[in-house]
């Protein structure tokens, strides 16, 4: 694997700096001070996201048929890398990300014209129904149904964990269309609008404490909501559950390093802060130890997920590796999450939702504590839940072990 930059690589590290010192606007870089997780309200989501799309960056692993740059893997990189670096928010993944993938291999050619292009221009916004309140790791015991009445499926049941749902506009939702045999073989991949008859969104509170309309997960039930199988159908009936897997690859196969390493920059900021004492935590051997080891395995994961992209940007398909990135990259966002509770110290203590909309506000939140703490325990609570989402660290230790080890 060559790791080194060639002059064209240079030129369009310079090019992507170039665009962000301009696009990144001050209020931007203000909001994202005050994010907990890397993303924006949807107002700020939207705007940043069709930032991207005008230049042509927002989906830079599609395939250039379907709107894709066209960039080389070291350009993705690039990208990547620069954007992670700069603090720009993350590109919510639910629809350019793990949607668009399944209907670019699945879908028929009406359900690509009709959805990729306004996944691509931020114009219509997906939320995914994948687990429910009696099925999370095993998904495949999902029990929501899906019944044939005419030209239609007529779905009852309920999702839970549905992110942001209460801003989608669509949601691709795995569903039990046949429960005579074994669990993963009665499932289908359908896709449909959130606003149809019968669908109702309740909000789930959570410790990190987001603003009301806000929050992040809900629960969502279907009574009775009818969906017309030609439109909402992804593949082949029943075969829901291989288009399921082939999306995971795309959810836990993200690149973490660049992120980490950003993360990790906020940590040192809140470090230099002022603390009780009037030192600089920098100095603390034992937690400038901490941020050492940290740097060390942020370099080799890095290092290890280059390796991983090249191989699949030479056509070798993804096995145990993204289940592999998936563990350590979140394992290390939760251990970021822990160091900056520690450089905060006291200032982390007053978490309150008022702190956090003051600031977002515009107003003197440093009364409580400066503003660079604000965050620190609503980031903490926020990550708690990476280790277990896409498939919990321990089922993917388990498919490490067999897939690897063979045990």
């Amino acid at each position: 694997m060559d790791l080194s930059f060639t002059p064209e690589d240079t030129a369009f590290q310079k090019e992507v700096r170039d665009w962000i010192a301009q696009s990144y606007t001050p209020d931007l870089r203000a909001k994202m001070a005050l994010s907990k997780n890397g993303y924006l309200d949807k107002e700020g989501q939207v705007a940043w996201q069709k930032k991207l799309y005008e230049k042509g960056w927002i989906a830079p692993n599609w395939p250039e048929q379907y709107g894709g740059p066209g960039l080389t893997p070291s350009e993705r990189y690039i990208l990547n890398m620069e954007l992670s670096s700069a603090g720009t928010p993350i590109v919510s993944p639910m629809g350019v990300a793990m949607v668009a993938p399944v209907i670019m291999a699945f879908g028929s050619e009406a359900q690509k014209k009709r959805h990729l292009p306004s996944i691509l221009s931020s114009d219509v916004w997906w939320c995914q129904g994948y687990s429910e309140p009696g099925s999370g790791s095993d998904l495949a015991s999902l029990q929501m149904s899906a019944v044939r009445d005419g030209d239609d499926y007529v779905l009852n049941g309920s999702k839970i964990w549905t992110t942001l749902a209460q801003w989608a506009d669509w949601i691709f939702c795995l569903v039990r269309t046949d429960k005579s045999g074994k669990n993963q073989e009665g499932i289908s991949f359908i896709i449909f609008p959130m606003n149809l008859p019968g669908i109702t969104i309740s909000a789930l509170p959570t410790l990190d404490g987001p603003p009301e309309g806000e929050q992040e997960i809900n629960q969502v039930f279907f009574e009775n909501v009818r969906v017309p199988i030609a439109e909402s159908l992804i593949g082949e009936e029943n075969k829901g559950w291989t288009y399921a897997k082939y999306l995971l690859q795309f959810e836990r196969g993200n690149a973490y390093a660049p992120g980490l390493r950003n993360m990790l920059k906020k940590v040192r900021k809140l470090a230099k802060v002022d603390s009780v004492t009037g030192g600089d935590l920098l100095n603390d051997p034992d937690f400038a130890r901490k941020l050492t080891q940290m740097e060390i395995g942020i370099e080799a994961l890095d290092a290890t997920e280059q390796r991983i992209f090249s191989a699949l940007s030479a056509g070798e398909a993804v096995g145990p590796e993204s289940s592999m990135l998936k563990c350590a990259g979140s394992e290390m966002q939760q251990a970021i999450t822990e160091l900056a509770i520690e450089a905060a110290g006291t200032y982390g203590a007053p978490f309150v939702r008022n702190t956090m909309e003051l600031a977002r506000d515009g107003a003197n939140a440093d009364t409580l504590t400066p503003i660079e703490a604000v965050t620190t325990v609503p980031s903490y609570f926020s990550y708690r839940k990476t280790s277990i989402y896409a498939g919990s660290n321990e089922i993917q230790r388990n498919i490490m072990s067999k897939m690897v080890l063979g045990l």
